[in-house]
């Protein structure tokens, strides 16, 4: 595998953007996270809800997924894996398709061209990246060893 290493300044700005994404993603997508713990507490564990429960709530499960990611170090291949199946769709080709859908353009327009070219690229990048998330995983699990 190539590693870029050189410039410095294209390193630092690619990680400080890397950082910016996961800090952003992971309060986007833990929020349904939060909220389910905390109201399954309240109503299995007869906490009382408030800043209390938010607190050790949030803290334990940041905690928990903190533990995972250092404990598997190919998490971020896992990330590539299920993101390819998991949210690429999303992001890059369902949204054309439901344009197609929804605006019904005529058939060969521009648009409706570059609706097809969009879904096309975005298929394409979904199994890209859920083959190259999966290579990258076995890769990586052929020569891990726990904590050494």
């Amino acid at each position: 595998m190539v590693e870029l290493r050189k410039p410095a300044w294209i390193i630092a700005t690619a990680n400080l953007m890397i950082v910016v994404h996961v800090v952003g993603s992971y309060q986007v997508y833990a929020m349904p996270v939060f909220n389910m713990l905390e109201r399954m507490t309240t109503k299995r564990c007869h906490f009382p809800p408030g800043l209390g429960l938010k607190l050790v709530a949030r803290t334990a499960y940041v905690a928990v997924t903190l533990f995972l990611g250092v404990t598997f170090p190919f998490f971020g291949d896992l990330l590539g894996f299920f993101g390819g199946f998991g949210f690429a769709p999303t992001s890059f080709f369902l949204p054309s398709i439901i344009r197609l859908i929804i605006t019904k353009p005529a058939k060969f327009s521009w648009k409706w061209f570059i609706n097809w070219i969009s879904i096309f690229i975005g298929v394409f990048i979904m199994f890209a990246s859920t083959i190259g998330g999966l290579r990258n995983i076995i890769a990586d699990a052929s020569t891990y060893r726990f904590y050494t």
